[in-house]
């Protein structure tokens, strides 16, 4: 099963690229990420890391289902892509790619998720389907929500940054 979510966001892509590729300051950005824990580090900058997020089903009361996972991640600066391969939880197999790109006023970020579950016959793609609706599309939109309104409160921020480290003559 494959699916995509977007966002656009009124920042600079680089901006976003930022707040986003460290995943282990997640918790203390996203109100729904308890917990991301680095299993192993290796040579080539990824990280296996252990997510524990909460799937909310009625905010006002916060009542929501914890889900935790495993997966191998690591940025790719130059293309301003995040990536994870998920090898535990209910997703494992899943292969996800944050794809962080400048449009007119900001940048769009889109996250494609291709989750191909190692279950026999119609459970494999059954088991896909109830996973992505029910928990991965929920927390992957309230990831996207979250960051656009951070990057997009803090885009002035950026752009003195921007200015301050290449003056125009």
């Amino acid at each position: 099963m494959r699916s995509t979510l977007s966002i656009d966001v009124h920042a600079a892509a680089e901006a976003v690229f930022s707040l986003a590729r460290d995943i282990e300051r997640w918790p203390a950005l996203l109100p729904h990420y308890l917990r991301v824990r680095a299993l192993e580090r290796h040579a080539d900058g990824s990280l296996v890391a252990e997510m524990l997020a909460v799937r909310t089903f009625v905010p006002v009361i916060g009542l929501g289902v914890p889900i935790v996972w495993r997966a191998r991640t690591w940025n790719e600066p130059r293309a301003r892509r995040l990536r994870f391969v998920h090898r535990g939880g209910a997703t494992a197999g899943m292969d996800v790619t944050w794809r962080i790109e400048p449009i007119a006023d900001g940048c769009r970020v889109s996250i494609e998720h291709d989750f191909r579950p190692a279950l026999p016959g119609p459970l494999g793609p059954a088991w896909a389907g109830f996973v992505d609706r029910l928990f991965v599309r929920p927390v992957a939109s309230r990831t996207l929500a979250t960051f656009k309104a951070i990057a997009e409160a803090t885009a002035d921020v950026w752009s003195d940054a921007a200015a301050t480290a290449n003056p125009t003559p």
